[in-house]
């Protein structure tokens, strides 16, 4: 069985960095890729990020590029999401996802955590 939690969510002011961690378990094999999604209320949940186990490829959402930094840690399963320069417009719920194939749309994705939230005060 697969099993993804989320942590590191919080409230931080505008302009300040938190880090979220995705860990995994159940997984076998290399070939999977874990996404980072959002959602806050009224919205529909949106790509954030996207890292390959195997390879290391990751791409970003514009939105994002360039203030979050998406990086894995195999030896534990890990995955996090670096988030630099928060906005307000980054409040939502972070969910971590994996997809057995390279995926940046959410209905591409098999498994999903819990979520966590993320609030950027300004």
């Amino acid at each position: 069985q697969v099993l993804l939690v989320e942590s590191g969510g919080g409230l931080v002011q505008a302009g300040g960095s938190l880090t979220l961690s995705c860990a995994a378990s159940g997984l076998t094999g290399a070939a999977y890729t874990v996404g980072w999604f959002r959602q806050s209320p009224g919205t529909e949940r949106q790509f954030v990020a996207a890292i390959s186990r195997s390879t290391g490829r990751t791409d970003y959402s514009d939105a994002v590029k360039g203030r979050f930094t998406i990086s894995r840690y195999n030896p534990t399963s890990t995955v996090y999401l670096q988030m630099n320069s928060l906005k307000p417009e980054d409040t939502a719920i972070y969910y971590c996802a994996v997809s057995f194939e390279w995926s940046e749309t959410h209905g591409g994705y098999n498994h999903w955590g819990q979520g966590t939230q993320v609030t950027v005060s300004s």
